[in-house]
């Protein structure tokens, strides 16, 4: 048997995934695409937070370019890295990218389908796609400039060069850089503080977010209904309140 090219963590609140396809840079190839797509299908029936990473201090350098090669007319219409990319992003519950090294072309396209990414300096990001005959397919298109404005994008997806961690910060690709011996823990603590909020809260948070623009403001009404009348909603503010008034039964002054 192959050794998988994702490496599963699974834990009560969360999954971390590391993909790790060492010789090829953690390259994206069919059998990773396979093995992520029976992650998602297991998130999809049992809701947690994924920790997306790459091993071997890449994240993945993009599509298998021997792969990508024979790929065929027909093979471009099935869009098989895009209908992965949309399906991580449609996940219930958050996703967490924690990129180090290269996050290049299809690489590139999966972190910008998670919810957060954070980085280190020495993170490297671009779409060199033309400079390979072909277009960035699988999101760069229409997710990039979401996230960092259509100049910038163009910028990335018409020249392919690529940009380093402190400028993916300041594009507002990243939302915070970390070393790397710092940055699993980064990672981790952010999903801690995913996981202490509601569970159906955050998933609905994250619906309203991926809704289009004339959806809004009926859906945060729609889904807010459904919170206000939720037991989870009276028992987190009733235990608010109660927080609240042992504080200031605490530092009243004494009489």
């Amino acid at each position: 048997m192959t050794e998988p090219s994702v490496r599963i963590e699974e834990r009560p609140d969360r999954v971390v995934a590391i993909l790790d396809r060492p010789a090829t840079l953690n390259a994206i190839d069919q059998a990773m695409v396979d093995e992520l797509h029976t992650l998602c299908a297991l998130l999809e029936a049992h809701p947690k937070t994924l920790l997306l990473t790459g091993a071997g201090g890449v994240f993945a350098s993009g599509a298998d370019i021997a792969q990508l090669r024979e790929r065929t007319s027909a093979d471009a219409r099935r869009g098989i890295n895009a209908t992965l990319f949309r399906r991580i992003r449609a996940l219930p519950m958050p996703v967490v990218a924690a990129i180090d090294g290269y996050a290049l072309g299809g690489g590139a396209e999966l972190a910008y389908a998670a919810d957060v990414r954070i980085a280190t300096p020495g993170a490297r990001f671009g779409n060199p796609e033309t400079g390979l005959g072909i277009i960035a397919a699988a999101g760069a298109t229409w997710r990039l400039p979401e996230i960092v404005g259509h100049a910038r994008a163009s910028d990335l997806l018409l020249t392919g060069r690529m940009i380093d961690g402190e400028t993916a910060l300041a594009w507002g690709l990243v939302s915070a850089l970390h070393e790397r011996a710092e940055l699993l823990a980064a990672a981790h603590a952010i999903v801690d503080r995913i996981a202490a909020n509601g569970a159906r809260a955050t998933q609905l948070t994250k619906q309203a977010l991926s809704a289009p623009i004339e959806a809004h403001p009926a859906i945060e009404l729609e889904l807010q209904a459904e919170l206000f009348d939720s037991p989870e909603k009276a028992a987190r503010m009733t235990a608010f309140l109660e927080r609240r008034r042992d504080r200031t039964h605490r530092t009243e002054p004494r009489r």
